[in-house]
């Protein structure tokens, strides 16, 4: 009678290891993948179809499950390749040393995605801004970086330990409301009361405006004693839809502005320098100013027709509050 055949061994850091096991210890590793991501996916697909405010919490939960099992399986593996625990003690310290070497910035982008998975003071779906600048919607926590899309629905990986380590502008944390400071300024002699009504007159044609009365509605302040001009500041509180599309609507506010302004008989102040010609090559005074080609626009006598037929209704559109309401990469 032949006895059972003996799978072929061998040695991996003094501990022998036969092909059976290697394989089998592969084979639950797979397995383990597997089961990792279905479980997750059947956690999101189940948050999904609660529909419930605490989409953030099962997002974590599917993440930690994932990252829990992996650990399991890898713990299993590594049983089915016959290592005791002094011998895995052993790898174990070896693979620190990796770390600690090659490694390390992997290992602490992992620790701190479990940390912003723990701690919540980052969910997806939230806006940040990083010290960096960067500026975008939080898309997916992953184990090494966090998805962030841009207003411009540009894709930008963030190594986790920059969130951990560094200043986080979390816009959307705690509320979903901002308010938003529109700078204008208008010429020296007008009423503030004409101003402040312009102001308010803008705040209400555009629809990101939050309230109109009550202690959230618009304000206008007079901030400053320029130059060359009153500065105010329109503050506004913004609905949550338009928190997250910052330049589009400031845009927005500032067109209403302009178009207000006008509306009102309001002067736009600028810089104005006067400059005193009196004489240019050997000329003097109107010879000099005509020679120098100052005043030839008033000889023609007649105005510059200016405007384009066919543009009128797309130009007085506010394009900026069609940016904002639209989706990322909806519009060019």
């Amino acid at each position: 009678m032949l006895g059972r055949r003996q799978s072929p061994t061998f040695d991996v850091l003094e501990t022998s290891m036969s092909v059976s096991g290697l394989l089998s210890a592969l084979g639950v590793l797979v397995v383990t993948v597997v089961l990792a991501l279905v479980l997750r996916h059947l956690i999101l697909r189940h948050s999904r179809r609660q529909n419930t405010v605490h989409s953030s919490t099962w997002y974590t939960l599917s993440r930690l499950v994932m990252y829990t099992v992996l650990v399991i399986g890898v713990l299993v593996a590594v049983s089915f390749l016959g290592v005791s625990l002094s011998e895995f003690s052993l790898i174990a310290g070896a693979v620190g040393v990796g770390l600690g070497f090659g490694l390390q910035t992997l290992f602490a982008n992992f620790i701190s995605g479990v940390v912003l998975l723990l701690d919540k003071s980052l969910t997806v779906g939230d806006f940040v801004e990083l010290e960096s600048g960067v500026t975008g919607e939080v898309r997916d926590i992953k184990m090494r970086a966090t998805a962030i899309v841009t207003n411009d629905n540009i894709d930008i990986l963030v190594p986790n330990s920059e969130f951990v380590n560094g200043r986080v502008v979390n816009w959307t944390h705690r509320d979903a409301k901002r308010r938003l400071h529109v700078p204008f300024g208008v010429a020296y002699g007008t009423d503030k009361e004409v101003a402040k009504k312009a102001a308010l007159e803008a705040a209400e044609a555009v629809p990101f405006t939050l309230d109109l009365d009550g202690p959230l509605s618009p304000q206008v302040w007079l901030t400053e004693f320029g130059d060359s001009s009153l500065n105010f500041e329109l503050v506004v509180w913004l609905n949550p839809e338009a928190t997250k599309r910052t330049a589009g609507v400031a845009a927005a506010y500032n067109w209403a502005l302009h178009d207000a302004l006008i509306s009102n008989g309001i002067e736009i102040p600028f810089p104005q320098r006067d400059l005193n010609l009196r004489g240019l090559f050997g000329l003097h005074d109107d010879q000099a100013r005509r020679s120098a080609g100052f005043g030839a626009a008033d000889a023609s006598g007649g105005d510059v027709d200016l405007s384009q037929s066919g543009a009128e209704a797309h130009a007085s559109r506010n394009d900026a509050i069609d940016e904002v309401a639209a989706e990322p990469g909806a519009t060019a």
